[in-house]
């Protein structure tokens, strides 16, 4: 549970007196109130689930990105593969693009989930397959029972959108190259929970961020890491959400 904010007065209750405050300790109060309000400014407390990478190494991705004033739909997206569509990041989950962790005979979606759950069983006669295991939701913190609620369940998720890519520069680049960025098993694809992924949607940083507050650092890190790969742009405005998001991160030590 998020904890909420607090005043550090309590709450004052129907018909509840409230006894005077000596100059002093209002004096304090009110200092104390102000530097609250600044740590709040400046994204304090730095909090941030375990595993989150430390600042020190994702504020470089942050500083070499490109920065556009805005994103510009570009007509042509399609993204399915069916009869006349134009298919323009290839055919869904290939292991055929020379991605990360391509060419292994197993779709990219097989590969991303026996990665990211655990106590997962492979059947011999379809090793290709995932059966059961658990996930924590990189997102929200959920852990979930693939076992139980079913493999279907959970989505692959790209982190930076294919259609955001599309509309900030992936349009220029030829089929291949596409390809290779919608199945980066390392840096763009993380498995999580069908909910969150269908509200995520094709959402940017200034539209969406993860539901659990400490799992910003992750999700900027994940972010910026695809869009330096490619060299893709991020608008001024996810720059500004991913510049508070990293300030969660732990500090390097």
């Amino acid at each position: 549970m998020t904890p909420q904010p607090r005043t550090g007065f309590g709450d004052l209750g129907p018909g509840r007196i409230v006894p005077p405050t000596a100059p002093r300790a209002l004096g304090l109060a009110v200092a104390a109130t102000l530097v609250l309000c600044l740590v709040v400014e400046l994204g304090e407390p730095r909090t941030s689930a375990p595993g989150s990478p430390a600042r020190d190494r994702v504020a470089p991705l942050l500083a070499v990105v490109e920065v556009v004033p805005d994103r510009v739909p570009v007509p042509g997206y399609e993204r399915d593969c069916s009869g006349s569509s134009a298919c323009v990041f290839g055919p869904a989950w290939s292991d055929t693009t020379g991605a990360p962790g391509s060419g292994n005979g197993c779709p990219t979606r097989h590969d991303v989930l026996a990665r990211d759950l655990i106590g997962t069983t492979v059947d011999p006669d379809t090793p290709c397959t995932v059966h059961g295991g658990i996930l924590t939701d990189p997102y929200t913190g959920r852990v979930v029972d693939a076992g139980r609620s079913g493999i279907r369940g959970i989505h692959v998720d790209h982190v930076f959108p294919l259609s955001a890519a599309w509309d900030l520069g992936a349009w220029r680049w030829p089929p291949q190259r596409r390809a290779a960025f919608a199945n980066d098993v390392d840096r763009n694809l993380v498995a999580v929970t069908g909910s969150v992924n269908t509200t995520k949607s094709d959402s940017t940083p200034a539209e969406w961020l993860p539901p659990d507050p400490t799992r910003h650092c992750f999700y900027a890190a994940r972010y910026l890491t695809a869009a330096a790969a490619y060299d893709l742009p991020v608008t001024a405005a996810d720059h500004a959400v991913l510049d508070t998001a990293i300030r969660r991160c732990p500090r390097g030590g």
